[in-house]
């Protein structure tokens, strides 16, 4: 709701489509420049402290908003910051978040409470939307900040009460932990001072940042992600191109497509709740497939057309996003979650920013028809690619040397990064 009401306003300053661009740029600016410092926070800070905290502060900032408004005190520049200051805030809340919200619930059971998340998350955003216009309609664009602030505060409120699962993986990093604890062990001598320094966890955003590059599940997954968020996925440019070019349709029409999306994105996230153990493998199926259904849809000769497949292509991108985000909150170990999410917060916060311009640009080449069937081939193809190769990796035999195969041969040392 805050988001939408934002740019509402920004246009009600300055009259600007770019300006309202800028806006949602500069908010989304510090997820790409300070995710990583972020996840180390979370990593290194009691989880329930941190959203607790970082809940409070996203709603003191709602409503210093709203006072602003009310006031006629809010210019671009102030906006501008306050909308940068609450990206900075989400780069800690949304891992915090998250990472709690998998803690609530037994292990077994996270990749569901992952796929609830995610249902609450669409029609959230459903509601929020229309919600931002009854508010802003009824009330005034003071009301809907302060309204929002106040749903902050009450998550905020509600947290210290929240109680782990049994079974739940808990993991949290007191605050006399860290840096201070790890100083002080080479200080000690002998074989227990070893051990401590190697038991001691490494908080750094370095250590963050290799671990994830080091894990070839997590590169993969990147790599699926990147590529669907850049030649597909922003169906709010090329859809409503689509719609209300070759089709020949209006706004109306555009708004009924954006429904069945939305409808699709929910039942998605109902299917994706009950995966039990997806792998990066169905991710990329399932991604491969909403790109052949995207691209079907860019040769649609009307609208009817359309819809049939726009809701599969909703369903099928849904159940894929919430099996990645499964994979990448258990994935890694307890101790590592909060950095994983810090790097996956830049590297996809990239993609969004790149992924926008050059899909605009493929259209201006060759159309909206042509941008989804050349983007949906891309995924699929490359995908197909990936897959073929990483097979083709695996049949490869490996040479046998003399004496292996009685043992006698020199056994290599086992490396620790493996």
């Amino acid at each position: 709701m805050q988001l939408t009401v934002q740019n509402l306003l920004v246009l009600q300053i300055t009259g600007s489509a770019a300006a309202t661009g800028l806006s949602v740029s500069v908010q989304a600016a510090p997820a790409l420049l300070v995710s990583l410092a972020g996840g180390a926070a979370v990593d290194r800070w009691p989880r329930k402290l941190t959203a607790l905290v970082s809940q409070a502060l996203l709603g003191v900032v709602a409503l210093v908003t709203a006072v602003l408004v009310a006031t006629d005190r809010l210019d671009l520049t102030v906006l501008l910051v306050l909308a940068a200051v609450t990206g900075t805030i989400a780069t800690v809340d949304g891992p915090a978040c998250a990472l709690l919200g998998n803690d609530l619930v037994p292990t077994e059971d996270v990749p569901s409470a992952i796929g609830v998340g995610s249902l609450v998350h669409s029609a959230g955003r459903l509601a929020g939307t229309a919600l931002a216009g009854v508010a802003v309609g009824f009330l005034g664009t003071a009301a809907a900040y302060a309204a929002n602030g106040l749903s902050f505060l009450f998550v905020a409120a509600v947290i210290p009460f929240l109680r782990p699962a049994a079974g739940a993986v808990k993991y949290v990093i007191p605050a006399q932990r860290g840096a201070k604890a790890a100083a002080r062990i080479p200080a000690q001598r002998g074989a227990k001072a070893s051990a401590q320094r190697a038991a001691a966890p490494d908080m750094t955003v370095r250590q963050g940042l290799a671990y994830f590059l080091r894990r070839p599940r997590l590169v993969a997954l990147a790599g699926v992600t990147g590529i669907s968020a850049i030649f597909g996925r922003n169906y709010g440019l090329t859809l409503a191109v689509l719609v209300t070019g070759p089709l020949a349709a209006g706004a109306g029409a555009f708004g009924t497509v954006s429904t069945v999306l939305a409808v699709g994105g929910i039942l998605g996230a109902v299917l994706g709740a009950r995966l039990r153990r997806p792998s990066v493998r169905l991710v990329a199926a399932l991604a491969a497939t909403g790109a052949l259904l995207q691209a079907a849809a860019g040769l649609s000769p009307s609208i009817a057309v359309l819809l049939v497949l726009v809701l599969p292509m909703a369903v099928v991108e849904s159940v894929s996003d919430t099996a990645g985000t499964t994979v990448l909150q258990t994935d890694p170990p307890a101790h590592m979650r909060g950095r994983v999410l810090g790097v996956w917060g830049s590297i996809s916060t990239g993609w969004g920013l790149a992924g926008p311009p050059l899909l605009g640009l493929l259209m201006e080449l060759a159309g909206a028809r042509g941008a989804l069937v050349i983007g949906g081939l891309v995924i699929a193809g490359s995908l197909g690619a990936g897959y073929l190769l990483r097979q083709r990796g695996t049949a490869t035999p490996v040479p046998v040397r003399t004496g292996e195969r009685d043992g006698t041969a020199p056994q290599p040392e086992l490396s620790t990064a493996a």
